[in-house]
């Protein structure tokens, strides 16, 4: 059987109890560790906490392992439990259900075991989730590659009031240039997208429209390292957010659309405080207050 176990976001106790039953039945435990950052002392290099919680070894399952040698992931399934272990919820990633698939396809049982993501932690700020239009990712710019598709889908949600979650992006065991172009693999250092290179990106995209769908006065949410004890969540202008240091990853931002009185009220108690309170124009459609 094939066990697909949801981490939740904070630590290594916020494994569910079916979840961690679903680990004690597991005979091989893997852990993604691509598509986020785990904060549960766990390294590229090195033994997670996770190991002493569970009793036994876990192996690090990077983005090459489980995209290109699934097959012997799911060859282990077929005569013996085997868990693999996922930050957030199972489904906040599409390769979880390329292997779900695969394993179907291959006539694997297969158990999920949910847990918190991203897309319901945001819920916190006080903006409702069912308010959220498509979510976004904002990928590095490069010199010679900076895709704006990502503006389309934030134009469509704002045009319906609709709040947008931007995921921002995560390069882990990225290859080299020289690795791609051919000769012996290289991996680039782990980066993380912070909250303020995601804004001059977002804030390119529009300039580069020649509209105003947004910009540095629309209000947005930042979260960092979200669901775990030093979380950081600030509400501002784009422009505010910019200055803002919110320290280590990760990070993820919300472009607020219309809000109700009672998201309002709860956006309250994270904006940032300034002397002069003001608003969006109404252009943007926003009307969230600041406190003084």
């Amino acid at each position: 059987m094939l066990y697909i176990i949801g981490l939740g976001l904070g630590d290594e106790k916020d494994i569910t109890l079916r979840g961690l039953e679903a680990v004690k039945k597991c005979d091989r435990l893997y852990i993604e560790a691509y598509t986020s950052l785990l904060s549960f002392g766990l390294s590229s290099m090195g033994l997670s906490t996770l190991e002493e919680l569970y009793g036994k070894p876990v192996t690090l399952a990077d983005r090459e392992m489980v995209e290109e040698k699934a097959d012997s992931i799911l060859s282990e399934a077929q005569h013996s439990n085997v868990g693999f272990l996922v930050v957030g919820d199972p489904f906040g990633a599409t390769t979880h259900s390329d292997l779900v698939v695969r394993a179907k396809r291959a006539g694997i049982e297969v158990n999920v075991v949910h847990n918190a993501s991203v897309m319901n932690a945001v819920g916190i700020c006080g903006l409702q989730l069912y308010r959220y239009g498509e979510t976004v990712s904002i990928p590095f710019f490069t010199e010679k590659w900076r895709p704006y598709s990502f503006y389309e889908k934030i134009k469509r949600n704002r045009g319906l009031g609709l709040h947008t979650l931007c995921l921002l992006d995560i390069r882990v065991k990225e290859l080299t240039l020289e690795s791609l172009c051919g000769g012996r693999k290289q991996y680039e250092p782990p980066r993380f997208m912070p909250i303020n290179i995601a804004i001059e990106q977002l804030l390119e995209a529009v300039h580069n429209s020649g509209e105003s769908v947004y910009g540095e006065d629309t209000t947005c949410v930042g979260f960092a390292r979200l669901g775990s004890k030093d979380q950081k969540i600030v509400v501002g202008t784009m422009r505010q957010l910019l200055t803002v240091d919110f320290g280590a990853p990760l990070h993820s931002l919300v472009i607020v659309g219309e809000t109700h009185p009672v998201e309002e009220e709860m956006l309250c108690f994270f904006a940032i405080k300034e002397e002069n309170p003001k608003t969006e124009d109404n252009s943007s459609k926003q009307s969230v207050r600041y406190v003084a």
